[in-house]
């Protein structure tokens, strides 16, 4: 059972997210915050697996919570949530700590699907962001993109994959999607993470848009 905190700023947003989610299968809803203080007060006791943390919450900056959770609570998984879809915010988010991002304006549905992807212990990037990204890339990258890619020495294949990856998608999933097998989905990751130097999916993921290989 998932132990989820929720966060937000507005004490009217909580609950309307405590009701939206009170029907999602396997989900326990341990407490809700609308401040970064409150927050704090509420981990210390309500024994939660999961918060969803709304990036705007008053009191303690959310960029500075962020660390600080990580460090304090090392299994404590954290969704960010906010209103902007800029990518260097997104990519802050992820390097300060947090395992998904998710806008606010997403659907119920795939709110809990984001949950429990990131309960999980897979990332997670909402939809709207991730075809965002995918459709810069299928417009053709810019310059920088396309010489960072070189520069790693990744395929084209490989930048799909990892595009996918960046949505995501396991490796299942992407196999379907780009008609190939799982092994060689499998296969495509390992060679992405040794070029690029990097151990885990999270760090790809902010790899990726740092240092352009998925468009700003």
């Amino acid at each position: 059972m998932i132990r989820l905190l929720l966060t937000d700023g507005h004490a009217s947003t909580c609950e309307a997210l405590r009701v939206t989610l009170s029907a999602a299968a396997g989900l326990a809803i341990v407490g809700e915050a609308t401040g970064g203080d409150e927050l704090l007060e509420k981990l210390a006791s309500a024994g939660a697996t999961l918060v969803l943390l709304d990036l705007g919450l008053p009191g303690p900056d959310a960029f500075a919570l962020l660390p600080a959770l990580r460090e304090q609570y090392p299994q404590l998984r954290l969704l960010a949530t906010a209103e902007l879809s800029n990518e260097q915010y997104i990519a802050r988010a992820f390097d300060l700590g947090a395992h998904g991002y998710i806008l606010k304006s997403a659907s119920a549905t795939e709110l809990a699907h984001g949950l429990r992807t990131v309960a999980a212990g897979r990332p997670f990037l909402c939809t709207e962001i991730g075809l965002a990204l995918l459709g810069r890339l299928h417009m053709g990258p810019p310059a920088t993109s396309e010489a960072a890619r070189a520069a790693l020495g990744l395929s084209k294949r490989e930048m799909e994959v990892l595009s996918l990856v960046a949505e995501g998608f396991t490796n299942a999933e992407i196999a379907g999607k780009l008609f190939t097998s799982k092994r060689t989905v499998e296969t495509h990751r390992q060679n992405i993470m040794e070029k690029t130097q990097t151990r885990n999916t999270a760090a790809l993921i902010k790899l990726a848009v740092r240092q352009g290989l998925l468009p700003e």
